[in-house]
C-alpha cells in the first residue's frame, strides 16, 4: 500500500475542518441505505486488524499487526467476548480458517495455528513454509487465500530503500504453497500487494497502490507467468522455479508510454483490469471481496468491493471479460469508516465486517484501529449498477428506472478520457486528458438501461463518466454520479468509436505563485535561507517558523520521505489553511496538473509536487502584515497533519 512506507500517523481535524464537513455530507447520504455499526472492542485489546476469518461455529478470528490472533464470540452482538488465541508472531497481515485451524502470513513464514485440546488457545504453531527476510521494515507479507484444490496463495511486499527493491528472494512475488509446504512462484511485478482475491472462475486479482512504476491504484489479473509492472522482482527470474525469463534490465526506466502501450511490447506485462484514480478514489487500495450474498447486501450481486486504507472508504467494481481480457468500471460506494480499511469479510448475516488499522499508516478515519460492520437496510439506492463496453460506446444499467427525458438528453453525460505514464518515477500525473462526446442515447422501455454512442473512446485509457443531474422516475438523483471505466478491449476486437479533435490534457498548467527563480529585484540575494524537510508521521521536520515581515526568503523543501509532498504557504488564520486543504481535495482530474494547489487568493506561494528523495527551492516575500500564517502540504489527505505555523513578526 502506498501508506505502508513509513511510520506515519495523523489526525483529521474536527469541527471547522472543511474536509470533515464534506465527508459527513456524503456519509449522511450513504447512511440512508447502509449502516456502519461498531463491533465493541475491550479497552485492553489493541485490535490493529491485519486479517479476518470466520470459524465453522461463526466466531470471528482477527489477526493483528502486533502478532496476535483474537477469537470473537458472538461478533454480531453489542456484547461480544474476546479470547486471545495466539500471540508472539511478527505482524500478521492476513488470516484464513480451514479444517479447525487458522492460517496466516507472518513477515517470514506461512503459519498454521491449531487448538488440539479445544481450550480456545492455540497449542501448535506450525511453519508450513518460510521465506528469507532482509530486515527492512517494508518486508510485509499477506495472505493466505485458499485455491480450489486446497493450496494457498501469499504475496510478498517489496522492501524500501528510497525505492521498492527485492532485497531477498521472492520479494515482489505471489507464491503458491501446498499444505505440505511445497512452494511454486506464480507471478511478479508486485510492489505492495496487500489485497488479493479469487473469483468464482478461479481467477486471481491483486490490488496495487501508487508508487514507483505505479501511476495510480489499480487491480490486475494474475496468472502463472504474469509480470504486473514493477521490475524489481525480476532479479529472481534466473531461478529454475521462475515461470518467467524476463529480466529487470529488459524494462525501460522512462518509456514515455502508458502501461497498456508498453504491454504491447512486453508480452509478459499485464495491463490493469481496473484503474482507481489516485486521490479521487482513494490513495491506498487494500482488500477486495466479491458480493456472494445473493442480493442480501443490495443490488450488486457478483460485483467486487474494494477497500482503501488511506481514505477509510470502500469502492464498488463491476468487471466484465471481453476477448479473454478483464476490465470494467469502478464507482464510489461507502465512506466514513473509523480507521484505515485493511480487511473485509462477509458475516453469516450478510453484513460486511470491516477491519481497520492506522498506526503509522495514515487514514482519514481518526481512530488508530477499529472493527465495524456494514449493513444494508433493504432500501435500494439510485446508482449506475453496471457500465459495459460496446465497440462504439457504453451500455449503462441502473438500479431504478430513469427519467427518460433527462436520460435521452446527450448533455446529461460528460465523458473524459485520461491515462498514466509507466515509468520508474513515483506515481504519475494524469496525462493525455481529453473530452469525449456522447452523440446519441437510447433508453430501454423499462428505463433501467441506456445505450450511449460515444465519440473519442480510446483503448488503454480510463474513461470518466459523470451524470450529475440525472434523476430516477422517483425524483432522486444518483447517489454517486461518477464512474471510471478502464477500456482494454471492445466486443468484436475493433474499436468503432469515431475519433474527435479535442485539446489534449493540460500537461502542467502555469502557476504564477510557484516562484522557482530568484526575483531580479533581489539584488543582494535573500535575507534568509531556510531548508524544510520531512519526518515520519506525515510531518514537516519543524512545527513553527518565525520570519520578519517584508523580508526576502529562500525556502528549499527537501522531501526526504518516501511519499509525494508539496509545500504551500497560506494566508493568515487556521480557517484559510483548512479551506485550501479542502479545495485541493476536490480538484479531481486537474489535481496532478495543478500540483494539488488550488487557484485561490488564500495561497501565497508554493512548490510543485516534490518526488521522494528530491527537493525544490522557491522564493518568497513575507507579507507586510504580522500574524500567524501556515505552511501546509496540500497533497490530498496530508493537510490535516502536515503543517507548520508561520509567525510573521
Amino acid at each position: 500500500m502506498q501508506t505502508l512506507y513509513k511510520t506515519i500517523f495523523f489526525l483529521v481535524l474536527f469541527g471547522s475542518c472543511q474536509f470533515g464537513v464534506a465527508q459527513s455530507a456524503m456519509t449522511k447520504k450513504e447512511a440512508q441505505f447502509y449502516d456502519i455499526v461498531d463491533v465493541p472492542i475491550p479497552d485492553d485489546v489493541i485490535l490493529e486488524v491485519g486479517g479476518l476469518a470466520l470459524t465453522d461455529d461463526d466466531k470471528l478470528g482477527v489477526s493483528t499487526r502486533r502478532g496476535e490472533v483474537w477469537v470473537i464470540d458472538n461478533p454480531y452482538s453489542k456484547s461480544p467476548s474476546y479470547t486471545k488465541f495466539a500471540s508472539g508472531m511478527h505482524e500478521a497481515l492476513g488470516l484464513n480458517y480451514k479444517d479447525k485451524s487458522f492460517y496466516l502470513a507472518q513477515r517470514g513464514e506461512l503459519t498454521k495455528l491449531t487448538d488440539k485440546d479445544n481450550n480456545g488457545v492455540a497449542d501448535v504453531y506450525k511453519t508450513i513454509y518460510s521465506w528469507p527476510l532482509s530486515g527492512n521494515y517494508h518486508d510485509y507479507s499477506y495472505g493466505p487465500k485458499f485455491t480450489e484444490n486446497g493450496d494457498m496463495l501469499v504475496t510478498l511486499n517489496l522492501s524500501w530503500i528510497g525505492h521498492g527493491a527485492s532485497l531477498v528472494k521472492w520479494r515482489g512475488w505471489m507464491l503458491r504453497i501446498t499444505p505440505e509446504g511445497q512452494m511454486t512462484p506464480i507471478a511478479t511485478g508486485l510492489r505492495s500487494p496487500s489485497g488479493f482475491v479469487i473469483n468464482g472462475a478461479g481467477d486471481v486479482f491483486y490490488s496495487e497502490n501508487q508508487g514507483d512504476w505505479v501511476g495510480s491504484g489499480r487491480i490486475t489479473h494474475l496468472e502463472k507467468g504474469t509480470f504486473a509492472g514493477n521490475p524489481e522482482g525480476l532479479v529472481w527470474t534466473g531461478d529454475p522455479q521462475s515461470p518467467l525469463k524476463l529480466k529487470k534490465e529488459d524494462i525501460e526506466e522512462q518509456s514515455g508510454l502508458s502501461l497498456y502501450e508498453y504491454s504491447k511490447k512486453v508480452p509478459e506485462l499485464r495491463a490493469p483490469a481496473i484503474w482507481l484514480p489516485h486521490t479521487i478514489l482513494g490513495i491506498s487500495t487494500s482488500d477486495m471481496i466479491y458480493d456472494t450474498t445473493e442480493g442480501k447486501f443490495g443490488p450488486f450481486e457478483g460485483q467486487m468491493f474494494v477497500g482503501d486504507q488511506g481514505h477509510s472508504k470502500i469502492m464498488r467494481v463491476y468487471m466484465e471479460k471481453i476477448n479473454g481480457v478483464y476490465q470494467g468500471a469502478v464507482f464510489p460506494f461507502v465512506e466514513g469508516f473509523s480507521s484505515g480499511i485493511l480487511r473485509m469479510l462477509w458475516g453469516s448475516d450478510n453484513s460486511m465486517f470491516v477491519g481497520m488499522t492506522s498506526r503509522g499508516w495514515s487514514s482519514t478515519g481518526r481512530k488508530m484501529f477499529g472493527l465495524q460492520r456494514l449493513k444494508w437496510n433493504g432500501k435500494i439506492p439510485f446508482e449506475i449498477k453496471t457500465m459495459k463496453a460496446e465497440d462504439d460506446g457504453f451500455l449503462l444499467e441502473f438500479t431504478k428506472p430513469v427519467n427518460k427525458k433527462m436520460a435521452t438528453d446527450i448533455s446529461s453525460y460528460q465523458i473524459t478520457t485520461f491515462n498514466y505514464l509507466y515509468h520508474n518515477t513515483y506515481g504519475s500525473p494524469i496525462v493525455d486528458q481529453q473530452k469525449a462526446k456522447v452523440t446519441s442515447v437510447k433508453v430501454s422501455k423499462d428505463g433501467l438501461s441506456a445505450r450511449l454512442t460515444v465519440s473519442g473512446m480510446k483503448l488503454g485509457f480510463i474513461h470518466q463518466l459523470k451524470i450529475p443531474d440525472l434523476k430516477a422516475t422517483t425524483g432522486e438523483k444518483l447517489l454517486h454520479d461518477t464512474g471510471y471505466y478502464t477500456l482494454n478491449e471492445v466486443p468484436g476486437g475493433t474499436l468503432k468509436s469515431v475519433p474527435i479533435e479535442t485539446e489534449s490534457g493540460k500537461g502542467g498548467l502555469a502557476q504564477p505563485k510557484r516562484v522557482n527563480e530568484m526575483p531580479l529585484t533581489w539584488v543582494n540575494g535573500p535575507d534568509k535561507k531556510i531548508v524544510i524537510s520531512t519526518k515520519p508521521g506525515l510531518k514537516y521536520d519543524i512545527t513553527e517558523l518565525k520570519l520578519k515581515r517584508k523580508s526576502k526568503v529562500e525556502i528549499t523543501f527537501n522531501n526526504n520521505d518516501d511519499m509525494l509532498h508539496n509545500l504551500v504557504i497560506t494566508d493568515r488564520g487556521e480557517s484559510s489553511v483548512n479551506e485550501v486543504g479542502d479545495l485541493a481535495l476536490h480538484l479531481g482530474l486537474d489535481g496532478a496538473d495543478l500540483n494539488y494547489v488550488p487557484d485561490s487568493d488564500l495561497v501565497l506561494v508554493h512548490t510543485g509536487i516534490v518526488q521522494p528523495e528530491s527537493e525544490e527551492t522557491i522564493y518568497f516575500d513575507t507579507p507586510k502584515f504580522a500574524g500567524e500564517y501556515w505552511i501546509v502540504c496540500t497533497f490530498p489527505g496530508h493537510s490535516a497533519s502536515m503543517r507548520i505555523k508561520l509567525i510573521v513578526e
